[in-house]
Order: structure tokens, then C-alpha cells, then sequence
């Protein structure tokens, strides 16, 4: 940082004194390297093929063999917290992130604010004198933070990032996603058609990153944390990567378990002699459903067919982005920087069951709580990897990918959630090439590694704000000594009312269904045990054996929560999840006013229309070219629109993306002024959380359609796809309009959302009346 003024300060410049490396930023020490972490989302280490995988990464593949692979590397579970304990080296809980950021609550573990105390690796290495990049994805913004008019003190540039691209949130539409650069939303730079992917948009802007600082300050390092969207859903692939797999997976995710088990032996991963567990470990009344697998051989031969080109289209999403990421490997090498760039390569939790037991063609099923069928799935089995699918394989496949562990993501009591890939590479610091690494460690432990690398000391202040110890410790006493006894003592687990703890090789774990389970009964739970140190997979319970030993862990479990913020648990249902969300606190009014040629508005922060009565009436000069999107939210996966097509207005809403849409139609005003919406009658909500009522569609003060309609009460996008006022933002709703379908020929003046209890009398009257009050 910037040090006290030595010069001399006079009358008269002439006999004053300047000083100006008081003023100028620390350079970084000479010979530091740049930091490069790539994190993956959602991949169990038997998936990839440094660890025996079928899934080809020529890129990791690549830095596993001139770096060290590491066989006992773990995570929280899930993505928002993993992702926390890179940025600040401290627990999950500790940085308020007990959650993802779009289900926090109002507790201290689980708000999704990260305490001043917990201070980012990028500020201490930007002021240390390094340049800081955060590419693709951002998953710890606050969801409170999302809206364009929030603060931004909790976005990328204000925890330490001078560039940031990609997307806020935990998914984005791989063909089109949600763009923010910086601290704005843009554009996405072309279409699909024209051959976009986000994976690649990503590579190019990190290359365009580190050029722009090297080219103005070619001695200044850099460090760059690179988050693809893959492997987390959707699965969105170009078609000539998936075409490559077909029928690698033709033998079920039974066989893989077992071909892939031998293979991560004959590595040197896993020890010989370690056990597969079963497919389903929990016992019943603790497994959820959702989280069950059909055994290979209870499947139809069109169930294997559909379930196969599943793995093919994840296998084709993960090699084609490691593909990308080779051109910025290929940049850095050509450049000079690769030598000393220290790079991490891992993924943020195991492989992810949320695509249910059948596997899904739109993931958002699984965040609206309504079950996936597989004639609907069937049915779009050919367009599995296009931006005309959510997809998402089933609960077997993420089984097989977190070989041989129990479960996967969200189950943070067993291995199958926490132990992922890492490899890490550096030639100019680490002697050992294409060896693994063995030592026990966690995501938290990556920030103290960083800083020991870089010579950077942990400082006692940030911004004057005196920083609360590490958690983690560095792992570089591991590059150069292979037999080294892990310095690691002590790690805690918790996710979503999951618990587990290991602590010098013993590893205590609770049985427990994670959220949506609405398991409760915490204290009730059954405990196992297991000695990592023998059985790497957790396969053999050793509570009965060792009562004394499960007792002093459990008790570490519990202190270490106390420290951490971890209490208090938390498995709700969907439906009391979704109500202890965080939302925007309504208006008192209940009324909400929007403008076209606006951001689009976040579902936290936008007028809440799912699972309730509402009315949406928008204020619209017509005239004989109308045409285009009035308002919209949401996707073709899940969403509404009311939109101006060949001179008719139609309101469509498109329930979770299953046919038909359903539609309300009339002829459109042909010139004037004229209001026009719906309003929405709730009347009941079915045990699938479907909210029925009538919809009807107005045009002033007269009631043109209406019909029933389903629609949704969970969400219409995890992130992303908002409310956009005179575009589709994203995907389109409808399928009568295309991805640019902007409302022209007329102006849209205001757009208001009522979600108050009253009824719907008079369309135009209350519009007014809403308008004048605005």
C-alpha cells in the first residue's frame, strides 16, 4: 500500500522535495507468479479423465501430466459456499454462505453477505500488486444485490476484482446467457446460430483480460479466477462434440461405477482394495425420492437410450469447454506466462443429482418441485444439448461420476459431495511432474496456498478493517514431498442439514436427507463412522466398533458449528423453502411501475407473480406498425409474455416448458392510446405446487379472453431471465417470436404489476389511478 510522505514540502516548489512512491501502489515481489484458478461447477472426481474418466479434458490432462493431481481434495457441496471459501479462505458458514445465494435466509450462516473481517483474495493480492480478473461465473453475490439498482459493494469490482465477465448467479443458458460486464448487463456478443457458447465468449474475454495488462504493465502479474458454466445444467453442447460420445455410455451407470473404480486404482487415486458403494446407501424414510436411482437393469430399452445420450451431451459440455479454456493454456504458453503461472484446476462439488431419478429436459422442474416424466423427455431426446433444452442426467449418472463415494452434490455428510478434482501446476515452483498427491484438504485451504506461493504475507487489516484468522492452510509443503503427513487437523461439514466431520483420518457422518427433504428430527439422526485412512470410498461403518470415538466427533461437530455460524439447520420442503427465500419486501401498495429502455429486474426484487393473484396492465401508444415484446419474464423453460404478433396482442404463459402453451388472443389496437394486460385469479394450488386460476386478458376497460391457466410458484429461473420491459431478455417465452423480438412501431409508457388482494373491477380506472400515484 501506499507509504507516509518523505518528501519535503515547501513554499516554493522550487525549493520543495517531490516523493512520489508514497503515492504509487506496491509492486508485486519480483518473480511472483500469475494465479490462474479454474473452477468447473458440478463434477465428481470419476467423471474427468486424469482420475480414470471417460470424459476426455485434453487441456487438464495436459497440466496433470507436468503437475500433481491431488486424490483427497474436498468441497463444501455446493457451489455459493465452495465458491466463498476461494474467495476469503475461511468456512462456508463463517463468510454467510451456508447456502446457495438464491436460498439464503436471514440467519448469520446463510445471509450471503460476506463479513468485512473475511476479507478476499483478490483485494490483498490487487493491493500486494497484482492485477485481478474474475471470469464466468459469480455465484456469491447477495441475492438481495442482484438489481441493477443495488449496491454493487458485494459484486466482483467491489471484493477486489478490476475486470469481471460472466454471469451473477448459479446457472445461466449456455446459449444465452445472462451477460454482466463489470457492474452492467450487456449483450451477448452474437447468436448461437452464428456460433456462440459461452464457454468460448469466456476464453476469448480472459485472453482479451490478461493482453490488456501485459501489453500497458508487461512486469505487473495477474491473477485470475475462470469459472465456466460448465458442468452445472444446463447441458449445452455444440452437436459434433456430443456426436463423439455416442454409446461410450451404452452400459449403464452400474458398469461405469465398476470400470471406473479399477481405473482411479490403476492411477493411483484411490488404494487398492477400495469398495464401490450401493447406488442408493440411505436408508428408507432418509433418501428423498428425488435423490433415488433406478437400477440399470429396471430400465426399458428407451429409458437406457435417453438416460446414455444424457451422459454423452454432459461428457460433450465438459471436454468442449476444457477445449476453450486449452486456448487460454495455448495463449499462455505462446506468450511466455505459462512457466510461471500457477494454476488450479478443480471443480466446486460432486456431481449434481438434481436432474431427478429420470433425468430432466428442463432442470427448472426440479427448482418448481413438479416431477419429470419420461414421455416428455423421450420426446426431445434428438434435441438433448440445443438451445431448445434444459437438460440435466439423471440421479444414476451422478452416482457414477462421484465413484466410488456415497451420493453427490448437496449430500455434504458423505465424499460423493465433498471429493472433487484438483490438479495444480506450476513448473517454475514445483519440481514433481505427473505425480499424485494424497494429503487431505479442503476448498478453504486454497487462499493460504495462493499467498504462500506468491510471497504475499496474510494481512492483519483490509481497508483498515482488522481480518479474522484463516480457516485453511497451504498446501505447498506438498508439491516437492510426496509422503508428507497432511497438515490439515481438523474440517466440518454442513450443507443443507447434512453434516459430517473429519478430524486426523476419522470421518463422522449423519445420516440425512439434505433440503427439500423436510426431514427435521436433527437430533434423531443416525451417525457413522468411518477411517479414511482405509476406506477412502466411507463404505464401512465403524460406529458400533468405536462408540467413544463417534461420540468425541460428534461433539467436534457441534463446536465447530458454534464457531462457524452453522446453527440452525436447515431441510425445509420446497414450499416453506421457497417462503423463507429471500424476497424483495413488497410495497405496501402492492403496485410496482416499470419503464422500457430499463435493465431488466431480478425475480428477488421483481413483483411477485408466482404462486399468487396478480395483475399486469401496461400503458401503450399504438399505431399500424406495432409489434413486439410489451413485457416478459422467465424463458421457455418457465415464464410469461404479453406481446403484439401480426396484429393480434397475446399473452402467453409457458408452464416449466411443457406443450402447450397456453395463450389468451385478441385483436391489437390499432392506433391510440390504449391499456392493455391480464390479471390472474388464483384459486387453488395442487400437491405439485401448480397454481391454478383464471387468466384474463384486457384492452381498456373490457374483458377480451380469458381461460384457466397453470402457472408456476417456485421460480422461473433459478437467476436470471428477470422481468424486461418491451424485450425478452434471454431465451424467448413464446415460441411465435425469436431472441430478438424488441416492441417497436408505438411506445410503451409505463408497465404496472398489482400484486395487492384486491379484486380486478376496472382495468382503466385502476391503471390510472396507479399511474397518477406513481
Amino acid at each position: 500500500m501506499p507509504r507516509q510522505f518523505r518528501g519535503k514540502v515547501a513554499l516554493d516548489v522550487r525549493n520543495s522535495q517531490a516523493d512520489w512512491p508514497a503515492f504509487l501502489a506496491d509492486k508485486a515481489p519480483e518473480g511472483a507468479p500469475n494465479v490462474l484458478v479454474i473452477l468447473y461447477d458440478d463434477t465428481g472426481q470419476a467423471a474427468w479423465s486424469p482420475y480414470g474418466g471417460r470424459i476426455a479434458m485434453p487441456t487438464m490432462d495436459r497440466l496433470a501430466r507436468n503437475g500433481l493431481t491431488y486424490s483427497q481434495w474436498h468441497t463444501t457441496a455446493v457451489c455459493s459456499p465452495t465458491r466463498s471459501c476461494f474467495l476469503t479462505g475461511r468456512n462456508h458458514h463463517a463468510n454467510g454462505f451456508g447456502t446457495i445465494s438464491e436460498a439464503a435466509t436471514g440467519f448469520p450462516g446463510y445471509n450471503g453477505h460476506i463479513p468485512l473481517e473475511n476479507g478476499t483474495i483478490a483485494h490483498i493480492l490487487r493491493n500486494a500488486g497484482w492485477s485481478t480478473f474474475w471470469i464466468g461465473k459469480n455465484h456469491n453475490v447477495p441475492v438481495d444485490a442482484f438489481s441493477i439498482g443495488a449496491s454493487k459493494k458485494a459484486w466482483p469490482l467491489g471484493l477486489g476484482y478490476d475486470r469481471f465477465y460472466g454471469f451473477i448467479g448459479g446457472e445461466t443458458n449456455q446459449w444465452y446467457p445472462e451477460l454482466i460486464e463489470d457492474n452492467h448487463f450487456v449483450d451477448q456478443p452474437y447468436q448461437p446460430e452464428e456460433g456462440y457458447h459461452f464457454s468460448k465468449d469466456i476464453a476469448d474475454k480472459a485472453i482479451t483480460f490478461i493482453r490488456d495488462t501485459k501489453q500497458s504493465d508487461p512486469e505487473k502479474p495477474w491473477y485470475m479466477w475462470y469459472c465456466p458454466g460448465a458442468n452445472h445444467a444446463p447441458h449445452h453442447a455444440p452437436q459434433d462434440y456430443i456426436d463423439k460420445y455416442k454409446g461410450k455410455f451404452d452400459d449403464g451407470y452400474e458398469a461405469y461405477r465398476t470400470w471406473v473404480l479399477e481405473r482411479m486404482i490403476e492411477r493411483g487415486i484411490l488404494p487398492q482394495g477400495t469398495a464401490l458403494t450401493p447406488i442408493n446407501p440411505l436408508p428408507e424414510g432418509v433418501l428423498p425420492q428425488a435423490d433415488s436411482v433406478r437400477p440399470w437393469d429396471t430400465l426399458n430399452d428407451d429409458e437406457k437410450r435417453l438416460f446414455s445420450r444424457m451422459a454423452e451431451v454432459y461428457a460433450a459440455f465438459s471436454e468442449y469447454t476444457d477445449v476453450q479454456i486449452g486456448r487460454v493454456i495455448d495463449y499462455l504458453e505462446e506468450s511466455g506466462q505459462l512457466n510461471n503461472t500457477l494454476i488450479f484446476y478443480c471443480a466446486d462439488n460432486g456431481a449434481s443429482g438434481e436432474g431427478s431419478p429420470n433425468g430432466s429436459v428442463n432442470e427448472n422442474r426440479f427448482f418448481n418441485g413438479y416431477p419429470d416424466d419420461m414421455e416428455s423427455n423421450l420426446a426431445m431426446i434428438d434435441k438433448l444439448g440445443s438451445p431448445d433444452t434444459y437438460n440435466h442426467y439423471p440421479t444414476g449418472w451422478a452416482v457414477a461420476f462421484s465413484s466410488p463415494y456415497k451420493m453427490f452434490k448437496r449430500y455434504a455428510s458423505y465424499s460423493g459431495g465433498t471429493c472433487d478434482p484438483l490438479v495444480i501446476h506450476w513448473p517454475a515452483g514445483i519440481k514433481a511432474r505427473g505425480e499424485v498427491r494424497h494429503q487431505y484438504h479442503h476448498c478453504n485451504d486454497i487462499v493460504p496456498t495462493i499467498l504462500e506461493c506468491c510471497g504475499v504475507p496474510m494481512p492483519e487489516e483490509i481497508d483498515r478493517v482488522k481480518q479474522a484468522p484463516l480457516a485453511g492452510v497451504s498446501m505447498k509443503y506438498s508439491f516437492d514431498q510426496a509422503d508428507a503427513p497432511t497438515t490439515k487437523q481438523v474440517q466440518y461439514y454442513e450443507m443443507a442439514g447434512t453434516r459430517g466431520i473429519w478430524a486426523g483420518g476419522w470421518k463422522a457422518a449423519a445420516q440425512h436427507g439434505p433440503l427439500p427433504s423436510d426431514q427435521g428430527n436433527f437430533g434423531k439422526d443416525v451417525w457413522e463412522l468411518f477411517n479414511t485412512e482405509e476406506d477412502r470410498a466411507e463404505a464401512h461403518d465403524l460406529a458400533a466398533e468405536y462408540p467413544e470415538k463417534l461420540k468425541e466427533l460428534q461433539e467436534l461437530w457441534l463446536d465447530e458449528a458454534r464457531k462457524n455460524n452453522v446453527l440452525p439447520l436447515v431441510d425445509l420442503g420446497l414450499a416453506a423453502y421457497h417462503a423463507a427465500e429471500f424476497h424483495a419486501e413488497p410495497l405496501k401498495s402492492g403496485r410496482y411501475t416499470y419503464y422500457p429502455g430499463t435493465t431488466e429486474v431480478p425475480e428477488a426484487s421483481a413483483a411477485r407473480t408466482l404462486g399468487a393473484s396478480f395483475k399486469a396492465l401496461a400503458e401503450v401508444e399504438f399505431n399500424g406498425e406495432t409489434e413486439g415484446v410489451i413485457f416478459a419474464q422467465g424463458s421457455r423453460f418457465g415464464g410469461y409474455s404479453l406481446f403484439v404478433k401480426d396484429g393480434k396482442l397475446v399473452f402467453a404463459y409457458n408452464f416449466l416448458g411443457i406443450p402447450p402453451e397456453q395463450r389468451l388472443t385478441c385483436d391489437a389496437p390499432k392506433d391510440g392510446r390504449h391499456i392493455v394486460g391480464v390479471e390472474f385469479a388464483k384459486e387453488r394450488i395442487s400437491d405439485r405446487l401448480e397454481t391454478f386460476g383464471t387468466m384474463t386478458l384486457y384492452v381498456d376497460d373490457k374483458a377480451v379472453a380469458e381461460g384457466e391457466f397453470r402457472t408456476q410458484s417456485g421460480h422461473y429461473a433459478l437467476c436470471g431471465e428477470g422481468l424486461a420491459i418491451g424485450r425478452d431478455a434471454g431465451d424467448a417465452v413464446s415460441s411465435e417470436y425469436g431472441s430478438a423480438f424488441d416492441f417497436r412501431g408505438g411506445t410503451i409508457e409505463k408497465v404496472v404489476f398489482d400484486v395487492a388482494d384486491d379484486h380486478y373491477f376496472d382495468a382503466e380506472r385502476q391503471l390510472k389511478a396507479a399511474m397518477a400515484r406513481d
